[in-house]
């Protein structure tokens, strides 16, 4: 199929974790993205996504800057390595039931890959392998009629 280094988006936004829910906010709106991952001292230590910031932080009597970041990330994230391949990916997202996968070689953060670069390598596959079926069935015609 392929390998995850493949599919992964490489430019990770990444926010420290001494910072507060608004500024988790801020930083999605200014970038137009759903998820960031928390670092400390370089390493990735957590993941906060919109609906941590929608659920946890609507449902204290809070200012969201406020809120520290480590009361609303998830430091339980899930990771592969670049050459994993994209099946194991698609398993390990499946089987944990979760959207975002960090991308770790030897410990440091070099991607990220979500359902949706999932669902676009899986798409471009299909239509691919669509073609190469058109193409088979084409080639067979001509080769009958000859």
């Amino acid at each position: 199929m392929g390998l995850v280094r493949d599919i992964m988006v490489h430019n990770v936004v990444t926010i420290e974790h001494d910072k507060t829910a608004k500024d988790v906010a801020m930083l999605m709106a200014e970038k137009g993205i759903s998820s960031l991952v928390v670092v400390k001292e370089g390493n990735p230590i957590g993941l906060v996504t919109e609906r941590d910031l929608a659920r946890k932080v609507s449902s204290t009597d809070k200012k969201s800057s406020e809120v520290p970041l480590a009361e609303i990330m998830s430091a339980n994230f899930r990771w592969v390595e670049p050459m994993t391949p994209i099946e194991d990916a698609v398993q390990k997202m499946t089987n944990k039931n979760i959207r975002r996968l960090l991308v770790l070689d030897n410990g440091k953060l070099v991607g990220i890959i979500t359902e949706t670069d999932l669902a676009k390598y899986l798409r471009s596959k299909l239509l691919i392998d669509g073609t190469m079926d058109d193409v088979t069935a084409l080639n067979r015609k001509v080769v009958k009629s000859s």
